[in-house]
């Protein structure tokens, strides 16, 4: 069965302007807006799904490519993919090349659906790297357009 990003994304789930300046702040603070009692309260335990998640950071630093990059874990801290995203104007220097990184998608799977996963994680990076939808992403002035800009083109 496909996976609809319109299905794993909400307004809830997108910070456009992040405050941290550093990979390990910034995921800090996409994994706290999803673990948040009053945002979408999708990870039950924020404090351990970020540790894994910089444990992965450590051992297998995120890529950025087209000025976007894919933090993620298995876990079985959740039941369900979880994907948050934030936005950095002025771009987190991320992985072992240092790159700039504009669009940050921290991303949670469960351990018993890693070919989900692996289609999520195709989907986004293919919408991406298409030029137009990328500047739509970055110049998305809602957290309403931002999703729609990743939901509305065909996949």
């Amino acid at each position: 069965m496909p996976i609809a990003l319109a299905d794993l994304l909400d307004e809830e789930q997108v910070i456009l302007k992040l405050r941290s300046r550093k990979p390990a702040n910034a995921i800090r603070e996409i994994v706290k807006m999803l673990g948040s009692e009053n945002g979408p309260r999708k990870i039950a335990n924020p404090q351990a799904f970020l540790k894994q998640v910089l444990e992965r950071e450590q051992t297998h630093p995120s890529v950025v490519e087209n000025t976007v990059t894919f933090p993620h874990t298995r876990t079985d801290l959740v039941d369900e993919i979880v994907v948050g995203v934030g936005r950095s104007r002025a771009g987190i220097p991320f992985g072992e090349n240092q790159q700039r990184a504009h669009l940050i998608f921290v991303i949670g799977v469960p351990e018993r659906l890693i070919n989900d996963y692996l289609i999520c994680v195709g989907t986004l990076a293919r919408l991406v790297k298409d030029q137009t939808i990328r500047s739509r992403l970055l110049n998305a002035g809602t957290a309403r357009e931002f999703i729609e800009a990743l939901t509305t083109e065909t996949l």
